[in-house]
């Protein structure tokens, strides 16, 4: 049985603690939070069996094999950081850091120490994301040549998007699904990205427009937008078509259309318990493997897309007191 701690006992934890009940071999072990009372009221209602009042305490224990850090953005290097030298595998929640400077070291630390670290960006580790890479190298659109990705919820005024302190923002939030989507299709071989946004009164980006302009002429045309809803979709464009997904936060669903808008094709996900399960049994895989990190999102592509959100916020300005 594998045994799981959380530090964080918010929304993103309860979602993970749905995952965990799930799965096989996987247990929902240990929670904690810095209030040893909201710890104990999670444990007892998602059936944890241990609570811990101090994140410490949590990785002090040593019936822990994997940590999931669900903390704001940022304070995931503080305590990835110290989970990391206590010799506690962990799996972080994105976006992984709240810079490339914190990424890079933490990385460092995994490394020079042979912890596993790996990051929670879960549309990564999906069996779907195979799906789709088949379909467009089988030739089922053509040569590609354009990406658009959306991603948007009405979130502007929730504490971890407002507060430069957390780490906010609509990037690291919400655009962070969107620059993955266009890494996992189109690479990194990116010549030049044009962008602008839209700031709060606490200067966070609220709304971002994203594009990149890509070496063999290829362009990904990305939006994030804390303000609203949008359609969440995920287009890859082809010179004989192009697919529609559904939704790039967790896509579901594949449609192909030929070049005059004919459906062609519809390709589903498999039934998913929520989602999370994916990146879990990754990193589960992957510490039993001895290894440090997992093949599904390497650290240098955790570093890579740190270092595009940095370039896209020195651009715009939207600075954090962990810079």
């Amino acid at each position: 049985m594998f045994r799981i701690g959380i530090i964080g006992a918010g929304h993103i934890a309860e979602k993970m603690a749905t995952t965990l009940h799930g799965m096989d071999g996987v247990e929902a072990y240990a929670v904690a939070s810095r209030q040893l009372e909201r710890a104990q009221e999670f444990a007892s209602r998602r059936d944890f069996r241990k609570a811990y009042g101090s994140y410490e305490a949590l990785a002090d224990d040593p019936e822990v094999d994997l940590i999931y850090i669900a903390t704001p953005h940022s304070l995931h290097y503080r305590h990835v950081k110290m989970c990391l030298e206590k010799g506690k595998p962990v799996l972080c929640e994105k976006a992984f850091m709240a810079n490339a400077r914190e990424a890079a070291d933490a990385i460092r630390i995994s490394e020079e120490k042979g912890v596993f670290l790996a990051e929670a960006i879960w549309t990564r580790y999906m069996p779907f994301r195979q799906t789709v890479k088949d379909l467009i190298d089988g030739g089922a659109i053509g040569r590609t040549r354009l990406l658009t990705a959306h991603l948007g919820y009405p979130v502007a005024g929730k504490e971890r998007i407002i507060r430069p302190e957390l780490g906010g923002g609509a990037l690291l939030d919400l655009g962070v699904y969107a620059i993955n989507f266009a890494l996992m299709n189109f690479g990194d071989d990116i010549r030049k990205i044009s962008s602008s946004c839209i700031k709060s009164e606490t200067g966070v980006d609220l709304q971002d427009s994203i594009t990149f302009e890509y070496g063999d002429g290829r362009m990904a045309q990305l939006m994030a937008t804390a303000c609203c809803s949008n359609d969440r979709q995920g287009i890859i464009n082809g010179e004989k078509g192009y697919t529609v997904l559904d939704n790039i936060n967790n896509p579901l669903k594949a449609d192909i259309y030929s070049s005059d808008h004919i459906l062609v094709d519809t390709q589903y996900a498999p039934q998913q318990i929520t989602g999370f399960e994916y990146q879990v049994q990754a990193c589960i895989d992957a510490i039993r493997e001895g290894k440090t990190e997992t093949c599904f999102m390497p650290h240098r592509e955790s570093l890579r897309v740190m270092e595009i959100m940095d370039s896209l916020r020195n651009e715009w300005g939207v600075k954090f007191p962990n810079d």
